[in-house]
């Protein structure tokens, strides 16, 4: 069996991280702040995951710090509404239409959040810069 890429391992570590700074944002909302609304809570802590996961992706998985900021943010705030889109659609016809059990469409979902993350960050959102040979740009082929 091949062994996965570092970038992928390094993609399941942020994965990891960003889900944890949610978690715990989500918690200090309902437990310490009081918010009385896990779902308010729940909308006040993912901004916090989102960008945790933008910055690690940024930095530490792909290292494309060289690129436009604002133009990766805006992709891949787009792909993770993209994603959240695709993983409701699927919760909502595993679980409410067919009566699937959601424990198991959830993790599908997940699955296909992962793997959906992974390639569209590291070939849209994060992609390298194409590198230009100096002797085509001199010669205009």
């Amino acid at each position: 069996m091949k062994r996965p890429s570092a970038q992928f391992v390094r993609f399941l570590i942020n994965g990891v991280l960003a889900t944890a700074v949610h978690y715990l944002a989500l918690r200090l909302g309902i437990e310490v702040l009081k918010l009385g609304s896990a779902g308010l809570a729940n909308l006040l802590a993912a901004p916090l995951g989102i960008a945790t996961s933008f910055l690690g992706n940024r930095y530490f998985v792909f290292q494309r710090q060289g690129g436009d900021l604002l133009q990766q943010a805006l992709r891949f705030i787009g792909l993770y509404a993209a994603i959240a889109l695709l993983h409701g659609s699927l919760l909502y016809v595993w679980s409410d239409l067919l009566k699937f059990n959601y424990h198991i469409g959830f993790l599908i979902a997940v699955a296909m959040q992962v793997v959906l993350g992974y390639l569209a960050g590291k070939h849209l959102v994060f992609k390298a810069a194409p590198v230009h040979s100096p002797s085509r740009d001199l010669h205009g082929v």
